[in-house]
């Protein structure tokens, strides 16, 4: 199975469930792979039969800058849900880092999930 990958795609987004993230913007990270058969594009050398990981990132900004959740699973189900359909991927998988929201987790925390169905 081939994948096309967007990795440390940062942006600024309301989350979380404590009154006091309701009214600020924090930094989260994503990560996506994505199932998709590269081949076609690379024959002809043919952007259009690609799967624009450039594209699919502004998408990914837009979505995240507008929203507005308690969650970050609930944002991952809506992020999967819009590549899934908008873009035509048959199965991915997504991880939302929320950096800074334990002290202690130098690393960050949040949630990974695959959706879809993979192919050989």
């Amino acid at each position: 199975m081939d994948q096309v990958f967007i990795r440390g795609l940062e942006v600024d987004a309301v989350i979380g469930a404590y009154d006091w993230e309701r009214n600020i913007r924090q930094r989260l990270v994503v990560d996506l792979d994505m199932a998709w058969d590269i081949r076609p594009a690379a024959q002809d050398d043919d952007l259009s039969k690609a799967l624009d990981y450039a594209t699919v990132s502004q998408r990914l900004l837009e979505y995240v800058s507008a929203s507005s959740f308690e969650l970050v699973e609930t944002l991952a189900e809506r992020l999967a849900a819009l590549v899934m359909e908008e873009f035509s991927v048959p199965w991915l998988r997504l991880s939302i880092n929320k950096p800074g929201a334990v002290t202690q987790a130098t690393g960050g925390v949040g949630v990974v999930i695959e959706r879809g169905e993979r192919s050989a």
